[in-house]
């Protein structure tokens, strides 16, 4: 129907939009690669422990139900404590999720704020962005678009007009997905950080390449 009912410009646009989708969460998770290289962590052995945790989270679009295999794969995989794990896991579940409460949220303001003579560059305006998507994340749900939420948040308190949700939320599953797969790798990243800083991190599991968790979804 889309497809049909469209003119080559607007889908041309929403897959201009996709794409900046994709390059803003693939930037968001080289930072989260970087942040385990500051904790001494290797990136290369946490992807191949993680692989099947993030490509249930890809697949399903859900933090939610994705939560088991989170908790299972830090504690049993990664080395990670019992009580960071489930902190990490049940509270990035709802908490700070960069994809769909920080990434999308403020990337729709940008869009829409040079419609409304907004300057997009102002320190204010990105200081005012940040602030807004920060406290908007809290009890963002765990579920298949739960962003589309988020932004509805964001965009009404920063006086924004919402309709652009609408207008992008044909394509909204497809950047759903990496949206998700972030969103429980940062919940993941803060179990393995916190559970190094109260120095119960089990850095023997972690290098075991026997000590992989497996779906057998």
């Amino acid at each position: 129907k889309a497809l049909a009912t469209s003119d080559f410009n607007a889908l041309l646009n929403l897959g201009k939009f996709v794409v900046a989708s994709y390059a803003a969460i693939i930037v968001m998770f080289l930072i989260h690669m970087l942040i385990l290289l500051g904790v001494k962590v290797s990136p290369v052995q946490y992807l191949k422990k993680t692989w099947t945790v993030l490509s249930f989270a890809f697949t399903s679009r859900s933090s939610a139900g994705a939560l088991p295999l989170n908790i299972e794969t830090q504690t049993k995989a990664l080395g990670v404590d019992d009580a960071s794990a489930n902190f990490s896991g049940t509270f990035g579940m709802s908490i700070g999720q960069n994809g769909c409460a920080g990434v999308y949220p403020a990337m729709l303001a940008a869009i829409v704020a040079p419609t409304m003579g907004i300057d997009l560059f102002s320190p204010t305006y990105i200081l005012t962005i940040v602030a807004v998507v920060t406290i908007s994340s809290f009890g963002v749900a765990g579920v298949g678009g739960g962003a589309t939420f988020a932004a509805l948040i964001v965009l009404g308190a920063l006086d924004l007009p919402v309709a652009i949700v609408g207008l992008v939320i044909s394509v909204e599953p497809v950047i759903d997905m990496a949206r998700t797969l972030l969103n429980v790798n940062d919940s993941i990243l803060a179990g393995i950080i916190s559970s190094k800083r109260i120095k119960r991190f089990d850095a023997a599991m972690f290098n075991d390449d026997e000590a992989i968790v497996k779906s057998d979804i």
